[in-house]
Parts: C-alpha cells; sequence; structure tokens
C-alpha cells in the first residue's frame, strides 16, 4: 500500500487517563495515552488477539493490581514481552524499548474500560513485515 493509504486521519492529540484490565481483573492498572496514534497490527499475534494498540513511556502505566498474575510471552526478535494474566489469559499489555532505549508500553485498547475501538481511526501496521 502506498503510504497516503496508511495515513491518520487528521485529529488533534490529545493524552487523557484510562484504567483498564484483563477479563477476570486480577490485573489492572491506569495509563496516559493518546490515542490519535493507534494501530492495528497484522503479525501473526496481533491478528489471532484482534487487538488494537496504542503506545505510551512505560512510565505513564501505573499497574494497580496483578503483578503476580502477569507471565510473559515472546516469539520471533522477542523485542515485546507480551503481558499476560495467568488467570484468564488476556494480554492486556506488552513492554519493550524504543529503538532509543526509552522504556514503551502498548496498551492492548480492547482492555480500556468502555472503550469502543472500532470508532477509533486506528491505522494498519505491517507487523509481518518485521
Amino acid at each position: 500500500m502506498a503510504d497516503e493509504e496508511h495515513a491518520m486521519p487528521q485529529t488533534k492529540s490529545e493524552t487523557k487517563s484510562y484504567s483498564g484490565s484483563c477479563h477476570c481483573g486480577a490485573v489492572s492498572y491506569d495509563v496516559a495515552l493518546d490515542l490519535s496514534g493507534a494501530i492495528k497490527c497484522n503479525c501473526s499475534i496481533c491478528s489471532r488477539l484482534g487487538a488494537v494498540w496504542a503506545f505510551a513511556p512505560r512510565s505513564a502505566l501505573t499497574l494497580k493490581s496483578g503483578n503476580r498474575e502477569l507471565t510473559d510471552y515472546q516469539f520471533g526478535k522477542k523485542r515485546l514481552r507480551h503481558r499476560r494474566c495467568t488467570t484468564c489469559g488476556i494480554e492486556t499489555f506488552a513492554e519493550g524499548t524504543m529503538p532509543d532505549g526509552t522504556a514503551t508500553v502498548g496498551i492492548n485498547l480492547r482492555c480500556i474500560d468502555g472503550m469502543d475501538v472500532d470508532k477509533l481511526p486506528a491505522r494498519p501496521f505491517d507487523g509481518r513485515s518485521l
């Protein structure tokens, strides 16, 4: 696809606070996110999850509960730690680092309380090619 097809509609960037959790509620968190950069990745795991992602500095995430219930899953180049609840299996977020070394977190927006991700202008991301 041409770059124009991947371009986000012009939206105002704005960081807001959100709360989220896994299905069973064992893992819960607050996070400050700007949803204007939301993506739908086509890699093997994201395609199966149906996840829609927004990224933020790791410091923007405050884990309220569930640190002991979290487990990691890594695959491929192992650049991301996919964090899953050991009780219900839901991946609420992933942790990694930016090319400059900054710790980052990807939030599975389907785990944000009350969010209708189908109404977000999420852009496609070609994770299969990485």
